[in-house]
């Protein structure tokens, strides 16, 4: 499946590293992430470690330790959610959408039905169709709805769960952030 999480994030144009199987929000995705090269230096030299823990994560919301949060060591790109049909793309982006711009990554080749499409699309939401073969079609561009809804704690942690999952998962040598 890896691979053609790549080929999803590349006809998106999404340029980071993919991070499978993050638990968010009850959804199974994967994520679009750039490391922040001077942020984890300074992170690292700092001895500011991910802070993935849920229980730091519920110390933020005290007014009192938000002089303690570290910056974030990673950028969003995007988020990408596996799905069988177009039809439970907008329930599966749907919250997720707040965080990043979010697309579906369908099995292609998908049929040309108007309606599902034009209602993800009205939504901000990206359909990608991966055949097996990996030849990734762009069906529908996502947009980055997240603005409007502004930052949250949530999605700020969420950042520092991906950073933590770089660490572990990424060799320090494959981490391209251009």
């Amino acid at each position: 499946m890896q691979p053609l999480l790549h080929q999803a994030a590349s006809a998106l144009g999404w340029r980071g590293i993919v991070v499978p199987d993050v638990a968010v929000l009850g959804h199974q995705v994967s994520a679009v992430v750039r490391v922040r090269d001077d942020v984890h230096a300074w992170r690292t030299a700092n001895g500011w470690p991910p802070q993935a823990d849920p229980s730091w994560f519920r110390s933020w919301f005290e007014p009192t330790v938000h002089d303690q949060l570290p910056v974030s060591a990673v950028e969003l790109v995007g988020v990408l959610v596996g799905e069988s049909t177009v039809d439970r793309a907008l329930q599966s982006c749907g919250t997720l959408m707040t965080l990043a711009p979010c697309a579906v990554v369908l099995p292609g080749p998908q049929g040309r039905e108007s309606w599902p499409l034009i209602e993800l699309d009205y939504y901000g939401i990206g359909v990608v169709a991966v055949q097996e073969s990996g030849v990734a079609e762009l069906l529908v561009p996502p947009e980055d709805r997240s603005t409007e809804f502004g930052p949250s704690l949530f999605g700020r942690w969420l950042l520092e769960v991906l950073y933590d999952r770089v660490l572990k998962d990424v060799p320090a040598s494959s981490r391209v952030t251009s």
